[in-house]
């Protein structure tokens, strides 16, 4: 089965590794930034506004390594390598760094270690707490360091003591916060992604019951432009598919809209609509309470007769099922009789002739009731979502395994990519096994093994079966009654095969066609519904 939207919503939403590694490109990008900064005040004239350095062979080649360091730790990032591993390596360089920076430039000092508390808080932000916090504390350490090493071989430190020891609290609180945050982002985004999650199934659960609703749907804005409409309400409308305007579509039902939203009242008489002229009673209702958008019920009043018609077929159904049970056990005595005489030894070769013809007709009785008992237990459709290349090509390699290497060839094409639909596999299955079994039995030329292709596509955005096979085609008088019943071509054929597969497509919301082949050969083609039900207006 191919995935749910909502699956398919999971699918594409990015991971948590993704994000990772996009804060660590930026990561890397800033740091490059800083080296930059820090290039820019050391090898330009507006380093002047910062004072001397006092070191500044030392504070060049820090700057000099800094910003070589950083274009490659950002070459790094990009190759989304070992991320934790990046992000430790290069904060612990920018600590190195910041260190010798402010050793080289006191004056520049605090601006350069606030300018290290961004890394500490990024890191943290990256990497678990332990590796954060072990950041944090490195740089305190150098802070401090680096005040002791002044007050020992400098005379002017520069800068308090108290100042450092700020710092690198500030460095430890920085790491433990931005975790922290960091950890709360995370617990949200993943919150926010099942709850995602989970409104998505709801709205395809939602989007399929609407679609297999009898009732049609429409949902029709303050402009009287329909917005959606399930496939019942395109059904009952007809040929309106293409057109958004419900005055133009259904002017009668737009003018009883437009009353109904002046007065308030509703009308119970039913309309026609279709080419059928079905008879349809309208009900609306607003979509929310203080909106303009209306959603349109409308009820087909002749299902109570379809009802009707359904029972007296359940019941002639019935009666045919229990007339060809009483059948087949005498048709069964009859077979197996003939079976026995056949291989009596003292029957004349006029009267073995004669016995073949009577179980030859046995036979064709047999496969008779058969198809009356097929059409008798068919069920109702249990629609599922199914993968037509996965389905069709599991078909054809079951199907392979009963056929006679003489009968013909039978092959599958289709895109490496799944074409999703929704039918009952059941259905799908025996309509596919009439269809084979008549093109491997009619869609051949005389002395030619048949070689029956089944491709699978979609065809104007719905999945679509094509049988295909290489034979002298159908005339044009027997295409128009392929599917009556009881109609065939052959003296060995039932002519329910066909009828009873555009049923079971019928009983699926499906379509069962005969597509001429210009060259010869025949095509029946099986379109299916899409796996989102809800078709916009």
């Amino acid at each position: 089965m191919p995935p749910s939207p909502a699956t398919a919503r999971r699918t594409n939403a990015p991971s948590d590794a993704d994000a990772h590694r996009r804060d660590q490109y930026f990561f890397s990008l800033y740091r490059v930034f800083e080296a930059a900064l820090l290039a820019l005040m050391l090898f330009s004239p507006t380093g002047a506004l910062i004072g001397e350095p006092r070191h500044a062979l030392v504070g060049k080649a820090t700057t000099v390594v800094y910003l070589a360091a950083s274009g490659l730790l950002l070459y790094w990032a990009q190759r989304r390598r070992a991320p934790r591993t990046q992000v430790i390596v290069g904060t612990t360089i920018d600590i190195a760094a910041a260190t010798l920076a402010i050793h080289s430039l006191p004056m520049a000092a605090p601006g350069i270690a606030l300018l290290l508390m961004f890394n500490i808080g990024a890191a943290a932000l990256i990497v678990p707490l332990r590796y954060g916090l072990g950041l944090g504390a490195l740089a305190s350490a150098t802070m401090i360091a680096e005040f002791v090493w002044n007050a020992l071989f400098d005379t002017d430190t520069g800068h308090p003591l108290a100042e450092r020891v700020m710092f690198a609290v500030s460095y430890l609180s920085i790491a433990m916060l931005t975790y922290l945050l960091g950890r709360q982002m995370r617990e949200s985004q993943e919150l926010a992604a099942r709850r995602g999650a989970e409104v998505a199934d709801l709205a395809a659960i939602n989007e399929l019951i609407i679609r297999r609703m009898r009732t049609g749907v429409l949902l029709v804005d303050g402009d009287c432009h329909i917005r959606l409409a399930n496939e019942a309400a395109l059904l009952l409308l007809g040929e309106v598919e293409g057109e958004r305007n419900l005055a133009l579509a259904a002017p009668e039902l737009a003018r009883r809209l437009r009353k109904w939203l002046r007065d308030g009242e509703p009308d119970d008489s039913p309309l026609r609509f279709g080419s059928e002229q079905l008879e349809v009673l309208p009900r609306f209702a607003r979509l929310l309470a203080q909106g303009d958008s209306t959603l349109v019920f409308l009820d087909d009043t002749s299902l109570v007769s379809r009802r009707a018609e359904s029972m007296t077929l359940a019941t002639l159904g019935r009666f045919s099922a229990s007339l060809a049970h009483e059948i087949r056990n005498p048709l069964a005595a009859i077979s197996y009789a003939t079976q026995l005489l056949e291989e009596s030894t003292e029957i004349s070769a006029g009267d073995r002739r004669l016995l073949q013809i009577v179980h030859q007709q046995c036979l064709r009785t047999n496969g008779i009731v058969e198809s009356v008992l097929g059409l008798a237990r068919r069920e109702r459709a249990s629609a599922e979502h199914v993968d037509l290349v996965t389905f069709t090509r599991r078909f054809v390699e079951d199907y392979k395994q009963m056929l006679p290497p003489e009968s013909g060839s039978v092959q599958v094409t289709g895109g490496p990519l799944p074409v999703p639909a929704l039918a009952d596999p059941r259905h799908l299955q025996q309509v596919l096994t009439v269809l084979l079994q008549n093109a491997l039995t009619y869609g051949h030329l005389p002395g030619d093994p048949a070689r029956v292709t089944l491709a699978v596509h979609a065809a104007d955005g719905l999945p679509t079966i094509d049988v295909l096979d290489r034979g002298p085609g159908i005339s044009a008088g027997a295409q128009v009654q392929l599917f009556r019943p009881f109609f065939t071509t052959s003296e060995h054929g039932t002519g329910l095969g066909l009828y009873i597969a555009r049923e079971l497509c019928r009983a699926n919301e499906a379509t069962l066609d005969y597509v001429p082949v210009p060259g010869g050969g025949s095509c029946f083609r099986v379109t299916l519904p899409g796996p989102n039900a809800l078709l916009p207006a």
